[in-house]
């Protein structure tokens, strides 16, 4: 296994594991206890994160350059 192929396996596992983490404590700190009043703006904050991350996804998907670099 090269070295890229390594490197790549370790951050999948990474981003899962703390993707996890992250699931697990909004579950056990949101969905099972009554968070009150913290509990719109949460919902809030998320959608926001899952917009920003979207939005930057498509941007670089929809750009025509990124193939161009003498890396690929």
């Amino acid at each position: 296994m090269d070295e890229r192929s390594l490197a790549g396996l370790l951050a999948t596992l990474v981003i899962a594991a703390l993707a996890a983490l992250g699931v697990y404590g909004f579950s056990t700190g949101y969905l099972l206890n009554s968070p009150g009043p913290l509990f719109a703006p949460t919902i809030g904050v998320v959608a926001v994160a899952v917009l920003t991350v979207a939005a930057l996804i498509a941007s670089g998907v929809g750009s025509k350059r990124w193939r161009e670099n003498p890396y690929w």
